[in-house]
């Protein structure tokens, strides 16, 4: 397996690129990022984050304080990475009427070639 597959599948990952993408606007405290994020349950962020800051991508800056502060904030290679796939994800968003369209029209011709029947 090329190593690169890894690394790829980490920034390109559901929560990943949206994790990027949130972190791309500013620093974030976990209880933040959530809501930013909207959808990824506590258990899946913690995950994904430190998944990131393992690749190098998010810098967690625990502060000494109490209540505990932690903040987390994109890393010079992780600002590039996000910059990358927000690219892509802003090109899909950009292209969504083109991809139903070959949706609908994939759906009509494998429901024609089968008879009408499903699948």
């Amino acid at each position: 397996m090329c190593p690169s597959r890894g690394v790829l599948e980490h920034v390109t990952s559901r929560w990943g690129v949206l994790v990027l993408a949130a972190l791309l606007e500013r620093s974030y405290r976990f209880s933040e990022l959530r809501r930013e994020v909207g959808g990824v349950s506590e258990k899946m962020l913690a995950q994904t984050l430190r998944t990131l800051e393992r690749d190098g991508f998010v810098d967690r800056d625990a502060k000494p304080v109490i209540p505990p502060r932690v903040d987390y904030t994109l890393t010079d290679v992780g600002r590039e990475a996000a910059e990358q796939v927000w690219g892509l994800a802003r090109w899909s968003e950009r292209r969504l009427d083109a991809v139903d369209a070959a949706r609908t029209a994939y759906d009509a011709g494998s429901r024609a070639a089968s008879g009408g029947r499903p699948g």
